[in-house]
């Protein structure tokens, strides 16, 4: 009988479920719904939300798919993993009904709030305590609720980041993680628990927050109203949940201190492992507990990310006529026009606050256009070089806070899929760049594998990964795009000049 691991990856474009054979490590089938990127509610500007229900239905399509196009028989699925988008807020009354759409991890309505915090609950705690400021994360989402919707707030039973509610749906069980927890803003460091100052000044009750789990552990199992929605066995358990970028990390087996994972979907991110708790002075770059930390073991992940980056590419995308073109058409046109894109510099923070910037919203901005020289070519090129230099940005502030750079892992997709963007990036940090054949939705089928006792370390959990492609910087790109990334700097210093 095979032994097969679900793994569920929920981004804010699409839901993905991926199974995974564990005895080979390879993927059997994936597959994400829908076909076209599920809708983000703005209702007012600066604001994102999403339908937990339409995440769920989304859930339940792809699960039914892959079961049944994988002709899973009874007793073959072992356990069930769970990634998803960070920073979301979920709340559900005692039924557990979902109270309002989400507010999901773009959305900058507490910026203000985070900004008070840090400076009520005091900057020396926050940073040595919570490895960040409070910013714009899940507690201050959760407090804005509680200062302008008071008589939602009133109703609120449990708090839950977005992983938590698919397992929730899954299982009947509201749960959360460390990771998660650390994700949001709740988590103590110092302490190894949840933080009763931040609880005491956002005035959240401690009765709110799930009970905490490890994210390799036995979750809850599949009750049989999922189970007859979804197609999955009742009974399977739920084994492992994590934030997408500690999960995209671990996908790419990135476990241990001094390994680094990069992504560049509609967020652009790069996260490195450490096992002291590093923070940045700025808070510029956010530390979390990442999924394999123990108390007899720490592990820690240093975020770096931009909101702006996978949705600039598809904005410029739609903006050249999206059936007219499609993204190699748009790798091709980009190389076509040289490094440096003739001069022009693209800006592409318009995805809301930017906490490489300091939470500022600075929007996109295109600087140096020539009518006369620049065409659709110079405008592709531009905005990839441009995504990459706001990574580099953020990574020479992680380089200052001491971590070590060299190699770099991502999975062969979204962005990475353009000679033009790995060129960019490899010259402008001079990293090696290793490209696997994996992605989010497989790396939660792995870490449902250790949860479950499937897989008995997470050496193991890793055979069938493939290494696909190695790029190593050329000495003769390199001052080449030290003068993108300097032009593009001191555009970005202008810009933030004029909004003092």
């Amino acid at each position: 009988m095979r032994k097969l691991l679900l793994g569920l990856d929920l981004g804010s474009s699409s839901v993905k479920a991926s199974l995974l054979d564990a005895d080979t490590g390879k993927s059997l089938i994936s597959k994400a719904f829908p076909s076209q990127e599920m809708p983000i509610d703005s209702p007012e500007s600066g604001w994102a939300e999403q339908d937990p229900e339409m995440w769920w239905k989304y859930v339940v399509q792809a699960s039914n798919f892959v079961i049944k196009e994988a002709q899973v028989k009874k007793g073959e699925l072992q356990g069930i993993g769970i990634a998803y988008q960070m920073h979301g807020l979920v709340l559900v009354d005692k039924d557990q009904n979902v109270l309002r759409s989400s507010i999901i991890w773009c959305d900058s309505r507490a910026v203000s709030i985070g900004e008070k915090a840090f400076q009520t609950i005091g900057e020396e705690y926050c940073l040595s305590n919570l490895l960040n400021s409070p910013g714009n994360f899940t507690a201050s989402k959760l407090r804005w609720v509680i200062e302008n919707q008071p008589e939602l707030a009133a109703k609120i039973h449990k708090m839950m980041l977005p992983g938590d509610f698919i397992a929730m749906k899954l299982t009947g069980e509201i749960l959360t993680s460390e990771t998660g927890l650390s994700e949001g803003i709740f988590w103590d460091f110092k302490k190894n628990g949840i933080s009763e100052q931040v609880l005491k000044n956002y005035q959240i009750a401690e009765s709110w927050i799930p009970e905490v789990v490890p994210s390799y552990s036995l979750q809850g199992k599949v009750n049989s109203k999922a189970s007859q929605l979804t197609g999955i066995e009742e009974g399977v358990p739920v084994s492992y949940r994590a934030g997408d970028q500690p999960n995209n990390a671990f996908s790419l087996q990135v476990l241990k201190p001094g390994e680094l994972a990069t992504t560049a979907g509609t967020s652009g991110t790069v996260y490195g492992v450490c096992d002291t708790p590093l923070y940045d002075p700025k808070s510029r770059v956010n530390t979390f507990v990442h999924v394999n930390h123990t108390e007899k073991k720490p592990s820690y992940g240093v975020l770096l990310c931009v909101n702006g980056t996978g949705i600039l590419n598809s904005w410029v995308k739609k903006a050249m006529g999206a059936s007219k073109i499609d993204y190699e058409e748009m790798n091709q046109f980009a190389h076509s026009a040289g490094i440096g894109a003739g001069g022009l510099t693209f800006i592409p923070f318009g995805n809301g606050a930017e906490r490489i910037l300091q939470n500022q919203q600075l929007g996109a901005h295109l600087l140096g256009l020539d009518l006369l020289k620049h065409d659709k070519r110079h405008l592709m090129r531009a905005a990839q070089e441009g995504i990459v230099s706001a990574l580099t940005f953020g990574f020479r502030i992680m380089k200052d806070m001491g971590l070590n750079l060299k190699t770099v892992k991502a999975g062969k997709a979204n962005m990475f899929l353009s000679p033009v963007f790995r060129q960019a990036f490899i010259h402008m940090n001079q990293v090696s760049l290793e490209l696997y054949d994996t992605d989010g939705a497989q790396g939660a089928a792995r870490g449902a594998g250790i949860g479950a006792g499937v897989y008995g370390s997470e050496t193991e959990a890793f055979q069938g990964l493939q290494l696909l492609e190695t790029f190593e910087p050329n000495e003769n790109f390199i001052e080449p795009y030290e003068e993108v990334y300097s032009r593009w700097n001191k555009c970005l210093e202008g810009i933030q000049k004029m909004a003092l």
